[in-house]
């Protein structure tokens, strides 16, 4: 099983004079602790309340997530990195594939290209990106991963979409990983996106905030998908972003949460390391190769990310 961080918030406490100093130490913590892997959010206003992690108002600071994943390249050496998701709708297919390629390099190949259709209204229309309905942002999504794979190949000719056009597909130099970086296409919906994951992606990332039920659910209908589109299912890395709040005592045991179909669940808050490593069995044994968890504020004064080098990891690097 293999452990990710996401870091989901960026008003630390030192302000911004001190955030690439913070920064500096969670990431090269976070990679002695013995972390897979570690994400950043990508978005440009804070998301307030979301998956049950309260995460601040939208004036909250928040950073642009490639340059940052690059200043984290140069402090790591071991650690796969990547967003947890890009929105397509921010960059054209063209650049984006280029700001991953870049970040592969940089990285000495630890790059992934976390993606999906888009949602946050509010930012789109605020900063003037255009925001369409989900079927047209799907179909925009779609086209991106087919630019991403011709421009991750030998093909440097056009490509002609309903929505993107493009005269040359050149990228070079490619990327260090080969065929390219790991694809990874976030989300759960069972008509769409994991159709996409199963078509085009190497990863998928599904939430906890669900339940194991959704969990299985999900994986059931991505195995589908991948029977109809003549792909082993087994090629596809799983993965869950979930949250943790470890040691955090004065939060209740459990915060009530909706399925999809609008009925409700009790969800176990995790806030000790023994309630996160029977989360994270759990996880796999319904088949989960590695699950990503947000923390507010990993350098907070509980050492969330020391209970996880000297508890979690050591119980579960073997399941």
């Amino acid at each position: 099983m293999k452990i990710g961080l996401q870091i989901p918030n960026f008003t630390f406490p030192n302000g911004p004079v001190g955030f690439a100093d913070d920064i500096k130490d969670i990431v090269t913590t976070a990679e002695q602790a013995g972390f897979y892997s570690i994400w950043v959010m990508d978005h440009f206003f804070q998301l307030g309340e979301k998956g049950g992690i309260l995460l601040g108002p939208a004036e909250d600071d928040m950073h642009e997530g490639y340059s940052l994943l690059n200043y984290i390249a140069a402090l790591t050496r071991e650690v796969k990195l990547g967003t947890m998701v890009t929105g397509n709708i921010y960059r054209h297919p063209g650049v984006l594939v280029k700001t991953v390629t870049t970040l592969d390099v940089l990285s000495g190949g630890r790059a992934y290209m976390g993606i999906g259709a888009g949602w946050f209204e509010r930012e789109s229309v605020g900063l003037g990106i255009p925001f369409h309905n989900w079927k047209i942002r799907f179909e925009m999504l779609q086209e991106t991963l087919q630019i991403a794979k011709q421009m991750w190949s030998n093909n440097n000719g056009k490509f002609t979409g309903r929505y993107y056009k493009l005269k040359e597909t050149i990228c070079n130099p490619q990327p260090l990983q080969r065929p390219h970086p790991p694809i990874l296409i976030g989300g759960m919906g069972p008509r769409k996106t994991l159709r996409l994951v199963a078509k085009y992606g190497d990863a998928c990332n599904l939430f906890t905030r669900g339940g194991f039920g959704s969990l299985k659910d999900a994986l059931t209908i991505l195995e589908r998908h991948c029977k109809d589109v003549g792909r082993p299912f087994n090629q596809i890395e799983k993965t869950t972003l979930g949250t943790v709040h470890l040691g955090h005592s004065e939060l209740p045991n459990f915060i009530t949460r909706k399925r999809r179909d609008g009925t409700s669940y009790k969800a176990p808050i995790l806030k000790t390391a023994e309630s996160t490593i029977e989360h994270i069995k759990g996880l796999a044994k319904i088949g989960i190769d590695h699950a990503i968890f947000n923390m507010r504020y990993p350098l907070d004064e509980y050492r969330p990310l020391e209970i996880f080098q000297n508890e979690i990891i050591p119980a579960v690097s073997d399941l």
